[in-house]
């Protein structure tokens, strides 16, 4: 049915008080079952499920992923099916209430996967596991408690749109009041994609393989597991297992002396990594990323390793990482990108990005008009209206300076963040929430790689010889701007099907934990399990396939900050001035263009620090989804369903079987979300295990 909402003009002209007794008579459902056991422990367990996706994507990538849509699908479909063997199946607001959980576990990755594990490169030295958690999930519990005096405003007054979360409370509604077929075929399409990339990343696992070859060696001599894998070392090291590198083949070719190698500049490509791979969690990424950004970090990429570092290494410029014993010089992607081509990565991103924030001063003044505009009696009265279900305002008066006084504390005692600094950190973290959390409700975007340059270059011109004030400030100021950013917008989608709003802020603090719980001791054992005193951290860390992309940016601009510009080899500070004039230039033609300029230098950065193979298959993704959605763009009927032109496009994203729909648009359109999802999902969570596997199994 359609959801009611107050007309523009109502929003406009209303008091605040009308609009909440509006809501209270006409969306409200006071009686409906929402924070329940069930939907807590469900979200509670999707949660930390695609928190653990989410690190090994962010890994990769740089970037975390949206997981509200995903969540609600999966809890729907569980619980049709539930409902076939007796249970009574989630209502509405359970849902609700459980995507809540989960999306907060979801984002609970983002500081390990930037600041902190800049903040370790950096000092060379591991954090405790412990102080990680309880770090994050303090800020992350600021957050909340940041966020619900700017509710009444943003959500109960202004009605913004916060778009991610009206896509879910839109797609929500259509699930529990039209046909249920829309969500499972959803739910099968994500099932059979993550089935098909759990099947091939599994194929590709080079410890499952080698664990049932032990297991089959085991069987047939009767030794024991610790013998079978001391005394068969080079059969199980020989283990086939499926190869996803799509040039593999032709290297083949090039080992027999049936074909040439690969170079640019006198560098074999493959040495920078350029080497095409069939990442199915990458290609579900490039999907929801869509083809410009992934194109313009194939432009970077290729700029990158085809271009600029291979002149810059027949110029001198870049070193060879080692030599062979036969004095053949030998370069990597890894040691070629933190040696000179991170720099002026680094600078194209941090002047797209900064420019990007300033270039909106509608999205920045308006954070702050409406906390100096009059308020009538009646609004100065109007908190008794909701007082029943809204989070009493005293907790967030009162909780703000306690546990921000406990996070300057952990700051200080566990990252030497002076006293005074992390002090001055908290005033600064409410201005950039504002930002955030108007920036979220405007465009559904949370700029928080662009919001966390202004601590780190703030804090670091006080204190530039330590990089663990500028980083860890960052960290507290982000953090908590994200995760205010993030509750607003679970909370819209709950303010528009008539949910309990305080029920809804104990969700959240659930699922920080869930993801907290989930992703801090998985993060030690993916990319920590092979550290050793003595080794260096980064190195241990940064590998192939795990980038770091994130981290490596937050690294750079604190090494930038504490030896200066003269630190770094002459040919790269060129790099970098070049780098910022043409991002500079790039994006105010975008932004004057209103993004019909076909070039993001925010992408072409990002294409330099991400792995090339990562790149390429999220192009290839992209580009798939690209060429099916002009496929079988028009075969989505019109448009119009019983419940309005916005719920007749949500259907159709849904993927139901509308007449005269079709099976490829029914996929490739309006399944598009799930197919990604499932894709990363599977290929990630399979991933994982394989990693585990070598942990725990093979070690």
């Amino acid at each position: 049915m359609a959801l009611k909402q107050l007309t523009e003009e109502q929003v406009r002209t209303w008091t605040l008080e009308q609009k909440d007794r509006w809501w209270l008579a006409n969306v409200f459902r006071g009686d409906m079952a929402q924070l329940t056991l069930r939907s807590a422990l469900t979200g509670f367990l999707l949660g930390g499920l695609l928190s653990a996706t989410n690190l090994y994507v962010g890994a990769k990538t740089g970037w975390t992923l949206g997981v509200g849509l995903t969540s609600v699908i999966l809890a729907f479909a569980v619980f049709k099916i539930m409902m076939k063997m007796g249970a009574r199946d989630f209502t509405i607001l359970e849902n609700n209430a459980m995507q809540s959980i989960a999306t907060s576990a979801g984002y609970m990755t983002g500081p390990l996967i930037s600041g902190m594990t800049a903040y370790m490169w950096v000092q060379n030295a591991l954090l405790p596991w412990w102080q990680m958690l309880l770090f994050n999930v303090v800020l992350s519990v600021l957050g909340v408690l940041v966020a619900f005096p700017m509710k009444r405003r943003f959500i109960n007054d202004e009605q913004q749109p916060f778009p991610e979360g009206r896509a879910v409370g839109v797609v929500l509604d259509t699930l529990y009041t039209s046909d249920a077929s829309h969500g499972m075929f959803q739910a099968k399409v994500l099932g059979t994609t993550a089935a098909i990339a759990g099947l091939v990343t599994f194929l590709a696992g080079d410890a499952y393989l080698k664990a049932l070859h032990a297991v089959a060696i085991m069987a047939r001599t009767g030794d024991a597991w610790l013998k079978v894998l001391d005394q068969h070392k080079e059969v199980l090291d020989k283990t086939w297992h499926l190869n996803l590198h799509l040039d593999g083949w032709y290297y083949k070719l090039v080992e027999q002396g049936k074909a040439w190698m690969p170079k640019v500049g006198g560098v074999e490509i493959r040495q920078l990594g350029v080497s095409p791979a069939l990442d199915l969690a990458m290609i579900g990424a490039g999907g929801l990323m869509g083809i410009r950004p992934a194109a313009n970090m194939l432009l970077g990429m290729a700029l990158n390793f085809l271009v600029i570092v291979p002149w810059m290494i027949s110029e001198g410029e870049i070193k060879a990482a080692r030599f062979t014993a036969a004095g053949e010089p030998i370069f990597t992607r890894i040691h070629v990108l933190n040696t000179w081509a991170l720099w002026w990565g680094i600078a194209i991103m941090v002047i797209a990005s900064i420019v990007g924030l300033f270039a909106k001063p509608k999205v920045l003044i308006s954070a702050f008009t409406g906390l100096f505009s009059k308020r009538s009696a009646a609004d100065e009265s109007a908190q008794g209206v909701l007082r029943h279900i809204e989070l009493p305002i005293w907790i967030s008066f009162v909780g703000v300076p306690i546990v921000g006084a406990v996070g300057v504390w952990m700051a200080h005692a566990w990252f030497g963040v002076d006293w005074y600094l992390g002090a001055a950190a908290i005033p600064l973290i409410i201005v950039l929430t504002m930002i955030a959390v108007n920036s979220t409700a405007l465009t559904g975007i949370t700029p928080t790689g662009s919001l966390s340059k202004i601590p780190q270059f703030l804090f670091g011109a006080i204190r530039p010889k330590h990089p663990g004030t500028n980083l860890m400030t960052a960290v507290m100021c982000v953090e908590v701007a994200s995760n205010a950013s993030n509750l607003l917008m679970d909370i819209k989608p709950g303010y528009m099907l008539g949910a309990k709003p305080r029920q809804q802020a104990i969700g959240h603090v659930i699922g920080i934990f869930a993801g907290a719980l989930a992703s801090t001791p998985l993060f030690y054992i993916l990319f920590l399990s092979d550290f050793e005193p003595g080794k260096e951290v980064q190195k241990v860390m940064m590998t192939e396939q795990f980038g770091f992309p994130s981290a490596l940016q937050w690294k750079g601009i604190a090494d930038l900050i504490r030896d200066g510009f003269g630190s770094m080899a002459v040919s790269a500070q060129w790099s970098m001035a070049i780098a910022a004039a043409v991002g500079l230039v790039f994006e105010v033609t975008r932004i004057l263009t209103r993004n019909k300029f076909p070039i993001s230098p925010l992408a072409i950065g990002l294409g330099v620090v991400v792995p090339p193979d990562s790149t390429m298959a999220m192009f290839m993704g992209a580009g798939l989804f690209w060429i099916m959605g002009r496929i079988y763009k028009k075969g989505g009927g019109n448009g119009e369903g019983g419940g309005g032109a916005e719920h007749g496009r949500v259907e159709g994203q849904l993927g139901g079987a509308a007449p005269g729909r079709s099976l490829g648009h029914r996929l490739w359109v309006g399944a598009q979300e799930p197919v990604c999802a499932g894709l990363i999902a599977g290929a990630a969570l399979v991933g994982i295990g394989d990693i585990l596997v070598r942990v725990f199994v093979l070690k």
